[in-house]
């Protein structure tokens, strides 16, 4: 699930103080230069890697200014160099950690739109208020998101996010209620087995979105 530092705010409304999200994963070091290897966590790194952004490590305050990052041209991932990170032996320190990025969601969210690790967790319903499960985890299937469901009486399914089958989208407050009847949930309760190879998303890939299409929220 996606790790967030938050300030409080009032149930439905996105936080309105700074939330922490995390971007990016060191896998290791390049050069003698204090340069790092990082794992591409968002659907931004021009923007989240750009030079003078504040990072910092997840559980730690100490900021790391991005003074210089490109992709790798020659394999996945971004070279990063930092303004506080002079050295190898500094980089490695940072190897494995988790990057984080402060950012105001107020700012950063259209209406109708949540961050990934808000939908993660949220209670879907039928219209008619009953409870189907819970959104344990989320992907894409081209340009739509799927919210897996899981935990209810009718087992585990995906919930794609389109208006036509989303009618309510409020992960921040009521939830998720959908329509049944487009998602053919009437037959016997049957779970299937976990999907391999996906883990549990601490980020947003993707990192931030709702229904395509009209849906009140």
């Amino acid at each position: 699930m996606a790790r967030s530092r938050s300030r409080s705010s009032e149930p439905g409304s996105p936080a309105a103080g700074p939330t922490r999200l995390v971007v990016g994963r060191v896998r290791g070091v390049h050069g003698l230069r204090g340069l790092v290897r990082v794992e591409v966590l968002t659907d931004r790194p021009e923007d989240r890697f750009a030079p003078g952004v504040v990072l910092y490590r997840e559980g730690n305050d100490t900021p790391l200014t991005v003074e210089s990052a490109a992709p790798i041209e020659d394999g996945p991932g971004w070279r990063i160099g930092f303004r506080e990170v002079r050295d190898r032996t500094a980089a490695d320190r940072l190897r494995l950690a988790y990057l984080e990025v402060a950012v105001d969601c107020q700012a950063e969210l259209a209406p109708g739109q949540a961050f990934w690790h808000e939908v993660v967790g949220s209670p879907v319903t039928g219209v008619d208020g009953r409870l189907l499960g819970h959104v344990a985890d989320i992907y894409r299937a081209g340009e739509t998101e799927v919210y897996v469901v899981r935990g209810g009486p009718v087992g585990e399914f995906d919930l794609p996010a389109v208006a036509g089958i989303i009618r309510t989208f409020d992960p921040r407050g009521n939830g998720i209620a959908v329509d049944e009847a487009a998602l053919d949930l009437g037959g016997r309760a049957v779970d299937r087995p976990p999907r391999p190879g996906r883990r549990a998303p601490r980020w947003s890939r993707h990192g931030k979105g709702g229904p395509r299409g009209e849906a009140s929220t």
